[in-house]
């Protein structure tokens, strides 16, 4: 057993890749053995999470994941606790594996009842499993909101019961913990699955992955470059921040402070508010240009922070003429409603330029053509829909960014918290990775280590600190 961290990155599977695993260990073990062993390991976790809990409480479903908490009851129950289960199931109907494990359990002596128990020390949430996201009623969503809504910490079994497991989209029962069985689901770690699943373990119940391709990947720490010391400015290149129209200058000073922070060898910064500013004083280093005067095929492009209306006139060029690019907030509103836009971004991939998107939500959405419902209920795939329609890279944004590229399997990003929910942190995040793109870094791998590194600054802030966008960007 092992419990996930950020600290390497771990194959992701979604369920059909799930299901060919466990069809594959099941043909190659005796019969019941996979159920068993999940149950084990399931009843190792509790007791490790709560080694004085006195009642532990196990939720369990109509099928195989209930049947996974009978055989964790079971082994509470040997190991001296009192083990109380509520089963929504119908014989005549159970799984065969479960079958066998609800006798197991019963000829242990464990207790089961209609309702929960009154106090409990633990609970372990068995209701749904794989492929059960459903909207859950009746004593179902009972179970699942006295669960959630308890002091007592919640197990949950392979996934939090409503989870998608390739999505993360649902209502779910959130978990202190959730021990993931044979392999790791995407839905766990993006969208509404990070605050369901607390800390995730995982146990291959040893059978490991094979020869199954990852679906995703969660990402793990970027490789940290070194600079030699016969180096100079001109090294880590040149950065161009094009954006910050009237009432919005802030946005792009704040992607050329982190691309500043971040490494960039000269960071240049053409504000189209009109005011002609000369200088940025609180950051002298930050040269202010025209936007027509940049070189801009020499350099990496951060466009449309705070653009406005403003940002229409430039692209056309922006998009013609970047040696690379980061598209971010009105440069996508921009490209969403303008097809001539949409033929050039398309376009830059046929010249091999980089390029990479930025887009929350809401900014994705418009790309697509659809709602952020379609958005959300999906990341992974409207993230890959992105990719593959504009041949770029694409950073969709939120809980679990995803970050994806045509013809690749998408990372889902482990590091950030809701702190990075303030004004000013996207322009941020657009600046690190045109730095690391003007460093020579591929679109893939500077999109991937900037958003990293960005939600690893939000992990590791000060406890009682505010988090502010200018903040983060010298941090």
């Amino acid at each position: 057993m092992q419990r996930v961290t950020t600290h390497q990155p771990w194959p992701l599977f979604d369920v059909a890749a799930t299901r060919a695993i466990e069809s594959a260990a099941a043909a190659s073990l005796p019969p019941h053995t996979l159920m068993q062993r999940a149950g084990l390991a399931v009843a190792r976790l509790a007791l490790a999470l709560a080694p004085n809990a006195k009642t532990i409480w196990i939720a369990c479903g109509p099928g195989n994941n209930g049947g996974d908490g009978f055989e964790a009851a079971m082994h509470l129950q040997g190991w001296g606790k009192q083990a109380v289960v509520t089963w929504l199931g119908d014989e005549a109907k159970a799984p065969a594996d479960a079958l066998a494990s609800l006798k197991r359990a019963r000829d242990a002596g464990v207790l089961f009842a209609s309702e929960p128990p009154a106090h409990w020390d633990l609970a372990i949430d068995a209701l749904l499993g794989l492929g059960g996201a459903r909207a859950m009623d009746g004593a179902m969503a009972q179970w699942a909101a006295l669960m959630s809504a308890a002091p007592a910490p919640v197990l949950a079994v392979d996934l939090p019961s409503g989870l998608g497991a390739d999505t993360g989209a649902g209502h779910t029962v959130r978990a202190t913990h959730t021990l993931a069985l044979l392999v790791l689901k995407p839905g766990l770690f993006t969208a509404a699955g990070r605050d369901a699943s607390g800390q995730v373990w995982l146990d291959d119940l040893g059978v490991g992955h094979g020869e199954q391709t990852p679906t995703a990947w969660l990402a793990g720490p970027p490789a940290v470059p070194v600079r030699a010391h016969a180096s100079h400015k001109g090294s880590y290149g040149d950065v161009g921040v094009v954006g910050g129209g009237p009432g919005m200058t802030g946005a792009a000073l704040l992607a050329a402070s982190a691309a500043l922070h971040d490494g960039a060898g000269r960071v240049f910064v053409s504000l189209l508010d009109g005011m002609g500013l000369a200088i940025d004083p609180p950051q002298p280093e930050l040269m202010l240009r025209p936007w027509d005067s940049l070189d801009l095929a020499h350099m990496a492009v951060a466009c449309g922070c705070g653009g406005g209306d403003s940002i229409r006139a430039v692209l056309p060029k922006v998009l013609s003429s970047a040696d690379s690019l980061v598209l971010d907030a009105d440069a996508l509103n921009a490209i969403a409603a303008d097809m001539q836009l949409q033929s050039l971004l398309q376009a830059r991939a046929r010249r091999q330029k980089a390029t990479v998107l930025t887009p929350h939500p809401l900014e994705a959405a418009r790309l697509l053509g659809c709602d952020t419902t379609h958005v959300q209920g999906d990341r992974l795939r409207a993230s890959r829909d992105l990719a593959q329609r504009f041949a770029c890279v694409v950073v969709l944004k939120g809980s679990g960014t995803v970050i994806a590229a045509p013809g690749s399997a998408p990372l889902i990003n482990p590091t950030g918290n809701a702190r990075l929910a303030t004004a000013g942190t996207g322009d941020v995040l657009a600046g690190m990775i045109a730095a690391r793109l003007a460093a020579g870094a591929s679109a893939m791998d500077a999109a991937a280590g900037a958003v990293y590194a960005h939600g690893l600054a939000a992990d590791r802030w000060p406890a009682g600190e505010p988090l502010t966008a200018s903040a983060l960007a010298r941090r």
